[in-house]
């Protein structure tokens, strides 16, 4: 089953526990998101609705009521930019590391970092805490949660007051978009961004008599109907799957790549009429179709193992998925390989760094977001984690675009990731996009599973949305 902690993909179920800090304070950690409404919230894969226990909620609801004096609003805030401030971050992406930086830089700073658990987990903390609770003063938010909140940028301070009416200059035009609200308001400043790129086996494409230079590669699945026939040829001459799923590493790239997703740029809802979302969709059944796929969904128990056997040549690599593909299959160094995904660039993932309205210390947030998202403090942070930017200056800068690793073959990872989200145009994204790519999403895992007939996955994919939103 798929990892309901990945970007942009809904979690199941919620607990919620209260824990004791070393200074004794009391922090919340949610398990997951059931706090979201569950009908606009669908699980990736488990659908059953989880009941949350009285006792539970109980303890949530004195937590994010004010258990603890902070959040209570910039009004009491000391003003002070070396004030401690808290800072709600996710797990895995190298926080501590950008705090630890800052505190180089600011020695009389001071951060209170608080790792709330996956985005979907950060995002349903947040919303208890706006409800009327304990904010923080600087939140990370993920792309696919961002927009229920720019529905409300009462809730956080609009950034141009702290930087000026040009505070977004320096980023993807897109990624600053999807963080400015209808009022013009600006409510995050970009931390990073998932562009999207192909990895491959070297020696597997190598063995199948196919092209292994990233380059010849690129061009000979430029297209997604070459990238099928690649894959009917890679399967004819060894016998075994060419992509891993079609889910996300088809589905989810094909999706990413049109001009109008889910939404119109007004706000309507078009997913079930949209021919560019039916087309994203149909590539994805066709390349099931062409026995190409090895049906191993992400995450699943069987996908770590794959890219270490050989179970499968090909995955889908935003830029914060390679070190996990380094992680799940340390032997296999200097085999990778990374290209250009067929058609226009894409991106999957992304992040802002918000300032909640009732931050006690709005300055000392804002100068670490001044500080660390910088073109500069984003260049190093690439440097040393590895998170690919969102500042025009880094994407273009040469420390990023000369981006190489030994265990993808010195491929040119950088300039590859780089161009795939300098080429992306984006699309509106409404508050129920994420529920809806996991629906389509769902879908397809369940043809895979050989639940559903391909014929009839666009239509369950359908109805599934529809009952995730509410009709």
């Amino acid at each position: 089953m798929l990892d309901p902690s990945i970007r942009g993909l809904p979690s199941p179920g919620i607990l919620a526990t209260v824990t004791q800090t070393r200074d004794r304070s009391l922090r919340l950690i949610v398990k997951s998101s059931a706090l979201t409404n569950p009908r606009r919230r669908g699980a990736v894969v488990n659908r059953r609705k989880l009941a949350l226990p009285i006792a539970a909620l109980g303890a949530f609801a004195l937590l994010i009521s004010g258990c603890s004096s902070g959040g209570s609003g910039s009004e009491s805030g000391s003003g002070d930019p070396n004030a401690e401030f808290e800072f709600w971050s996710f797990t895995g992406i190298g926080q501590k590391d950008s705090v630890d930086r800052y505190l180089e830089k600011n020695p009389d700073a001071k951060v209170k970092l608080s790792e709330v658990g996956s985005t979907t987990e950060t995002a349903t903390a947040l919303t208890a805490a706006l409800a009327g609770g304990r904010v923080p003063d600087l939140v990370m938010i993920q792309s696919d949660d961002l927009p229920k909140f720019v529905e409300n940028p009462g809730n956080f301070v609009d950034l141009r007051t702290l930087g000026g009416d040009d505070v977004g200059d320096d980023y993807l035009d897109w990624a600053i978009a999807g963080a400015t609200a209808e009022d013009g308001s600006i409510i995050g400043i970009p931390t990073d961004v998932g562009g999207l790129s192909f990895a491959y086996r070297a020696d597997l494409f190598e063995a199948a008599g196919l092209p292994t230079d990233p380059a010849e590669v690129a061009e000979m699945w430029s297209t997604w109907d070459k990238f099928i026939e690649m894959g009917e040829k890679y399967t004819a001459a060894t016998g075994e799957p060419f992509v891993d799923n079609v889910e996300t590493s088809v589905f989810f790239s094909t999706v990413n790549q049109v001009s109008e997703k889910y939404y119109s740029p007004d706000g309507e809802l078009v997913y079930d009429k949209n021919p560019e979302v039916e087309e994203a969709f149909d590539i994805a059944v066709r390349t099931y179709d062409a026995g190409i796929s090895a049906s191993i969904p992400a995450w699943s128990s069987g996908w770590a193992p794959g890219k270490a056997n050989g179970a499968f040549a090909v995955t889908t690599a935003p830029s914060w998925m390679l070190s996990g593909i380094k992680t799940d299959a340390p032997d296999t160094e200097g085999l990778w390989r990374l290209a250009s995904i067929p058609g226009v660039g894409g991106n999957w993932g992304g992040s802002v760094i918000a300032i909640p309205a009732r931050a006690d210390n709005p300055e000392a947030a804002w100068q670490y977001i001044e500080t660390m998202l910088s073109p500069e403090g984003q260049t190093e942070h690439f440097a040393t984690t590895g998170t690919f930017p969102a500042a025009n200056e880094a994407l273009e800068s040469e420390e990023v675009r000369s981006y190489t690793d030994p265990f993808f073959g010195d491929t040119p990872i950088g300039a590859t990731i780089s161009d795939s989200v300098l080429e992306f145009s984006s699309f509106y994204n409404g508050p129920d996009t994420s529920a809806i790519g996991a629906a389509l999403l769902n879908a397809l895992v369940d043809m895979e599973a050989g639940n559903v007939k391909p014929s009839d996955a666009w239509n369950t994919g359908l109805d599934s949305a529809k009952a995730a939103i509410g009709g």
